[in-house]
């Protein structure tokens, strides 16, 4: 039976994984290396601002290592989201780290490069086909015209033509998780289902073990039939429970997956501990579909400034929704010749993490208050977090008794401008086929 050895070495670049378990899972023979670089999950400004949420040092570090040890043993390093969001200022960003190594330890290689970036007129003019991917209402094209940057996410097609072209780094735009851990697989015809399934636990590389980590390794081995998976540091095992738990993360549907393409489907899936920190992953099935892919993108909504304060006086905090519905009563009092912005507080103490859908509402004997203000120019939110923040700070509420000041400040300057603030604005799908994302190779070294 044939089989295929792939490589996670960390949940996302730039996490970092340890060398130790880097040099055991090397000892594996791995037939490929992939990675995913990205995600939505650090909230829309990375998209937005084209910067990314992973620190360069971090990435530089990985690739590194990773880099040197893919060419050297002649197997394909895959790259999925690069930058962290995927958009074409993520792509020349980690593309930059990669010809800075390349140059630094003397590789010469072939890389192919394939953008994720959605041109503006053509969703325009295809605007009537998409359809909103959840309860969002549907694209319009002030929503296109808004968005800084608009990003599809591809699947495995792409880097298998890239494979094809000969290609021994793959350096992608935005990507279905799955896509480059299950590509060379795909393109050896081995079963999608069981391929795809394995690159969706694989992609967090160990945080499918006991104890889970977003950075250490992860070795999958597949073949015709299913998947073995085990990490390679000894202080962690794979269990069935480990592994199924994982295959329900970041899932709508416990049984499907959908993908550009089509969905896994793991109503027969069997996990079965094969040894002490292995487990063996069989039924797992691929529903094909008509082909469309996810677009996500972000605009700019305004410019934020925060204030983080502490409050200890139980007659302020039993009397807290009030008062800040005063404040805010006399923020939109002072600037009602500005009603472009927004003022938030999250109270964490009361109801900060989960909001309304706190089981147990009960104040602690201490709360902390973020003040936030949004507004459209990082002047205005200044002006407005300032003096909401001098108002909460000497508002005399119901049974006070001391008037030196009802917050502790923790920081001086006590107010915070943190920049631009952007909002998700797409996030739909688009009927497409698997040659809409283009590889272009380019020579390193």
């Amino acid at each position: 039976m044939k089989k295929l050895t792939v490589l996670s070495p960390t949940a996302i670049l730039g996490y970092g994984f340890p060398r130790e378990s880097f040099a055991a899972a090397l000892a594996h023979d791995p037939d490929i290396i992939g990675v995913d670089a990205g995600s939505v999950d650090p909230g829309p400004y990375y998209l937005g601002a084209g910067v990314s949420f992973t620190d360069r040092a971090a990435v530089k570090r990985d690739l590194a290592l990773l880099l040197p040890e893919a060419l050297k043993r002649g197997i394909p390093l895959l790259i999925g989201t690069a930058g962290g969001s995927g958009a074409h200022e993520h792509l020349a960003w980690n593309r930059e780290i990669i010809e800075e190594i390349a140059a630094e330890q003397n590789l010469s290689f072939k890389m192919a490069v394939i953008p994720a970036d959605i041109d503006k007129d053509h969703l325009l003019a295809n605007l009537n086909k998409t359809v909103p991917l959840g309860p969002l209402p549907p694209l319009t094209a002030r929503d296109v015209r808004e968005a800084t940057y608009i990003v599809a996410q591809m699947g495995w097609e792409p880097y298998k033509e890239a494979l094809d072209m000969g290609a021994q780094v793959i350096l992608g735009g935005r990507t279905y998780d799955p896509a480059v851990f299950a590509a060379l697989a795909l393109k050896l015809g081995f079963p999608k289902g069981p391929a795809l399934h394995m690159g969706k636990i694989l992609e967090c590389a160990a945080i499918a073990a006991e104890p889970g980590s977003g950075r250490d390794c992860m070795i999958g081995v597949l073949d015709e039939e299913g998947f073995t998976l085990f990490p390679t540091n000894p202080q962690r095992r794979c269990t069935v429970k480990s592994v199924a738990a994982h295959s329900l993360y970041e899932k709508s549907n416990p049984w499907l997956l959908p993908g550009p393409g089509g969905a896994l489907d793991l109503r027969h899936t069997l996990y079965r501990q094969v040894s002490d920190n292995a487990v063996r992953v069989t039924g797992s099935e691929y529903v094909e579909s008509d082909y469309a892919i996810k677009m996500e993108g972000a605009r700019l909504v305004g410019y934020r400034t925060l204030t983080i304060a502490g409050v200890r006086d139980p007659i302020f905090i039993s009397q807290l929704e009030d008062v800040l519905e005063q404040v805010r009563s006399a923020v939109r009092d002072n600037f009602e010749d500005n009603s472009n912005y927004s003022l938030d507080f999250k109270i964490y103490g009361l109801n900060g993490v989960m909001g309304k859908l706190e089981p147990n509402p009960v104040p602690g004997h201490e709360v902390g208050i973020i003040i936030e203000a949004v507004a459209g120019t990082q002047e205005q939110a200044n002006t407005i977090c300032s003096f909401c923040r001098t108002t909460l700070l000497h508002y005399g509420y119901e049974g006070r008794i001391a008037t030196a000041g009802n917050l502790a400040l923790p920081y001086s300057p006590s107010d915070l401008p943190a920049g631009a603030v952007y909002e998700y604005c797409i996030h739909h799908l688009l009927p497409a086929t698997p040659d809409f994302f283009k590889p272009e190779i380019v020579e390193v070294g």
